[in-house]
């Protein structure tokens, strides 16, 4: 809704009966809220303004502003929570999560298809059709979208996870999201799950796993359908293959090995910030913010096959291992705001980087994206033709040339300079008479005509009355270009199968 920019309608500060009444709204809309996060959420003694706009598809929208950031907005009389709400309060909603890849797509205006959902081991939020709902990214727990779910989680899973799952309505880097402090998401660590209590009964963790298998079971299948969408957003061979190939399987260590998981998982770590270094980020970047570099710069660094996860390395958090890259020197992180910290400077000479090998892609995931690489464009080529007329069989037979026959400017001035020399045609007073002639008995006998040739159509003639064709390309957009033909009337359009192309 706010991939474009919006149109201010007025912006006035509420009234304290109206405040009362924001509040009373606020624990209606979103019953997780307690009361004194209402509280907080719309406080009593702040300024908080009332901006009315209109969204570029003309939807009149509501936003509340709490100091410089927008809280909440009303659509249809229906009352929804921003991005930087959710940073505050991120169990509001029930919370779906997806890939950092992903969420360029949401960004500029797509919806949330269900093969981009990631399906943690406990499985989906249980929801029900219309209900608004959070969306994340792997590796943390703050929200970065709103959207309405399109089904309930039972049918998400009945019909294979294929499909639209959410209707978006507002991202992190949208244009409401500009309108405030413009800061980037917290790192909120995302909720580990209680071991199982081996005292419960057999039977029924017997029936809890099967409930998992199955929920897998039509997730893998949804995902194995969606090749096109899923797996070319992500760049990951389908799970099917995955548990068929050894070599791109899933490695998961024995948890009760602590210290090769560790290990592994440093080593894994050091190999994604490294590749991320090399290839992803550049000077014109920097300043990075730390959050930003590991959820669009390490995740997509991540080879095939493996997860990256820093809780699972002995460094715990993020900032922790930058710490211990910054005291190697290879970046160098400093707090720009309060509570942020951002990359400023790498040195892309140091060792490290140098002697990184960058690991070959796979052959699946090469032919992905050699497959979905836009083809350059190519520009219609137009050239001027002439038919040899019947009053010129002659003229032209004795250079193979019969009547019909289409030839270029150049050649026919060609064969007439040739048949000119041989015959001894030319005049001493006036030399261009002879030429001119033929020109205008050409231009009066058949029509003019111009070959299109591009590089995915074949050539087109097209027969146009003898008048003085203009041509003029236009730029409609950044992408968009239009070449315009003036000055002549369109007869008829006639293919080529064999035309040469000088």
């Amino acid at each position: 809704m706010f991939a474009k920019a919006f149109r201010v309608k007025s912006k006035t500060a509420i009234k304290g009966s109206d405040r009362r009444k924001l509040r009373a709204d606020a624990a209606a809309a979103f019953p997780a809220i307690r009361t004194d996060q209402v509280s907080e959420l719309v406080p009593g003694k702040e300024e908080i303004n009332l901006v009315k706009l209109y969204a570029h598809r003309g939807d009149a929208v509501t936003v509340y502003m709490s100091g410089s950031n927008p809280i909440l907005f009303e659509l249809e009389k229906n009352l929804y929570p921003t991005v930087y709400t959710l940073w505050s309060y991120p169990d509001l909603l029930p919370t779906f999560t997806t890939w950092p890849l992903v969420l360029e797509k949401m960004v500029g205006g797509a919806d949330l298809m269900l093969p981009g959902l990631v399906v943690p081991p406990a499985g989906l939020p249980q929801v029900q059709k219309g209900d608004l709902c959070a969306i994340a990214l792997v590796g943390s727990r703050a929200p970065v979208a709103i959207g309405i779910a399109s089904m309930s989680t039972v049918e998400m899973l009945a019909s294979g996870l294929k499909g639209r799952g959410f209707s978006v309505l507002h991202t992190y880097q949208d244009h409401l999201w500009r309108s405030g402090d413009k800061s980037s998401p917290p790192s909120i660590a995302p909720l580990t799950l209680d071991p199982p209590d081996l005292s419960e009964e057999t039977g029924s963790i017997q029936a809890d796993c099967t409930l998992l298998g199955g929920m897998r079971q039509l997730t893998l299948e949804g995902m194995e359908e969606e090749n096109g969408e899923f797996h070319q957003i992500c760049g990951e061979k389908p799970l099917s293959q995955a548990s068929e190939e050894p070599s791109v399987s899933i490695q998961t260590p024995n948890p009760t090995d602590s210290g090769t998981l560790q290990e592994q998982m440093d080593e894994l770590l050091k190999r994604c910030f490294l590749h991320a270094l090399k290839c992803r980020v550049k000077k014109a970047d920097l300043p990075l913010l730390t959050s930003t570099f590991l959820g669009s710069q390490m995740f997509s660094c991540c080879p095939e096959g493996q997860l990256l996860d820093i809780k699972k390395s002995s460094y715990k958090k993020l900032s922790k291992f930058l710490q211990q890259m910054q005291q190697e020197q290879i970046i160098q992180v400093k707090e720009l705001s309060k509570g942020v910290e951002s990359i400023v400077a790498v040195d892309w000479k140091h060792p490290r980087i140098t002697s990184f090998v960058i690991p070959e892609p796979s052959p699946t995931s090469q032919t992905v994206q050699e497959g979905s690489r836009e083809q350059p464009y190519h520009p219609p080529d137009i050239k001027s033709l002439y038919c040899v007329p019947a009053s010129m069989t002659l003229l032209f037979q004795e250079s193979g040339h019969k009547k019909g026959n289409f030839l270029q400017g150049s050649e026919v001035r060609t064969v007439v300079i040739d048949y000119i020399k041989k015959n001894d045609l030319v005049d001493a007073d006036n030399k261009k008479s002879l030429w001119s002639g033929i020109w205008r008995s050409m231009d009066s006998t058949h029509a003019q005509w111009l070959p299109f040739s591009s590089s995915d159509a074949r050539p087109a003639l097209l027969s146009l009355l003898p008048l003085v064709p203009r041509t003029a390309c236009k730029s409609r957009s950044r992408e968009t270009r239009s070449t315009t033909l003036a000055g002549c009337c369109l007869k008829s359009i006639i293919f080529l199968e064999n035309i040469s192309k000088a």
